[in-house]
């Protein structure tokens, strides 16, 4: 990957399902990882030390402006620069019906999955016009492009982050930074076999068959496009929403 190597890279929700094969795809092209989570993500930093990856651990809640804003100097403070940013920080939230949610439940999905894309772009942004340019990568949801009952606060969430990648690429597109967003199916990872899902299962089955593949995506697959998307081969791609759906939204 082209463009790759030798740059600084910050991953939020960095320790786990997408976010940790997120940060390993790029640590392993020989980018600079900051992984920032809520959870503890030194056990990431060391697999991937342990695999000749350079890596280093932020704690972060997204929802803070403080922060957010600490996460970027450090990172600056530890690397040097900011050359790609990954959003990936999120929360499912209650399962309930747009009615029956409560203004407590709506308020913390919108603070992570909306305001905290938000917080972080601002703070990514200031850093990227300093030198001259940069790439964000925000992960949405194939709920950013269809309804899904009993999940308002996600849904809505995730159709401003496509929104809110749409206006910021249009904004910074003649200052050398590029906005994209990337739109996964149902990823199979540990939060979901702890939820009851595991292969076998009729949870499992039924999800899995909502997709025309009859599968869930892995985490690496929707890792490999955001690692195209912030390398030189993605130059003249910026303002987009990218499906990883085994065709879920095609039918």
């Amino acid at each position: 990957m082209n463009g790759i190597q030798e740059k600084a890279i910050v991953i939020t929700g960095g320790s786990s399902g997408i976010g940790l094969a997120t940060a390993q795809a790029f640590a392993k092209a020989g980018t600079k990882v900051v992984i920032a989570d809520i959870e503890d993500g030194t056990e990431a930093v060391r697999e991937i030390k342990k695999a000749g990856g350079e890596a280093t651990f932020v704690k972060t809640d997204v929802s803070q402006a403080a922060d957010v804003q600490m996460l970027i100097e450090q990172t600056v403070e530890t690397y040097g620069r900011l050359d790609f940013a990954v959003n990936n920080a999120g929360i499912s939230g209650t399962s309930a019906a747009t009615g029956d949610y409560t203004e407590q439940a709506w308020n913390r999905v919108i603070s992570v999955n909306l305001t905290g894309v938000w917080l972080c772009m601002k703070y990514e942004l200031e850093q990227m016009l300093k030198q001259g340019g940069g790439v964000i990568v925000n992960m949405a949801s194939i709920l950013g492009w269809v309804g899904f009952a009993n999940a308002p606060a996600y849904v809505a969430a995730k159709h401003g982050v496509i929104g809110l990648t749409k206006t910021a690429a249009i904004e910074y597109a003649v200052q050398n930074i590029r906005v994209n967003a990337v739109c996964p199916a149902f990823i199979y990872t540990a939060m979901l076999e702890q939820a009851g899902m595991a292969p076998g299962t009729d949870m499992y089955d039924a999800i899995a068959n909502l997709h025309p593949m009859k599968r869930m995506g892995k985490p690496e697959e929707v890792a490999d496009l955001v690692l195209w998307l912030c390398s030189e081969g993605a130059s003249f791609v910026t303002g987009s929403a990218y499906l990883v759906d085994g065709g879920y939204v095609a039918q």
